[in-house]
């Protein structure tokens, strides 16, 4: 009943989230809620109808593991949410919830790294969660 996508990366430069989109949906039906800390100060942010789920953040060449929970991704009468973990060892720590505005079984995940590149080396798995 529910996905757990697990990614480990680093990007080639810059300061980039890593998004998600489903099922090639780039209108602006995903919304996110992030609370993040850097070990001195705590942020929060805000973010609705964008065209992807930036729930995942890079900086450089630091490696990012994020942990990503996509819950009743078959089902079709209700929106599908997610919830993320990531963090690096010199970054932040943040977890984060999102929405994704469809009613439509999740077929297809597209993931990108904003506008730079991924890292040789990077990895990403998916795992199915049977229903309890």
């Amino acid at each position: 009943t529910d996905l757990v996508l697990v990614i480990l990366t680093a990007i080639s430069s810059g300061a980039n989230d890593t998004w998600l989109r489903f099922n090639s949906d780039s209108g602006t039906n995903y919304s996110r809620t992030k609370v993040a800390s850097d070990g001195s100060s705590m942020t929060s942010f805000r973010a609705a109808n964008q065209n992807a789920y930036y729930g995942i953040g890079n900086i450089g060449t630091q490696w990012m593991m994020s942990v990503n929970h996509i819950m009743d991704y078959t089902n079709t009468t209700t929106y599908k949410t997610l919830l993320t973990r990531h963090g690096s060892l010199s970054n932040e720590t943040a977890e984060s919830v999102g929405l994704w505005r469809s009613t439509s079984a999740i077929t297809s995940i597209e993931i990108a790294p904003g506008t730079s590149t991924f890292i040789s080396g990077s990895t990403f798995t998916l795992y199915g969660i049977v229903a309890a």
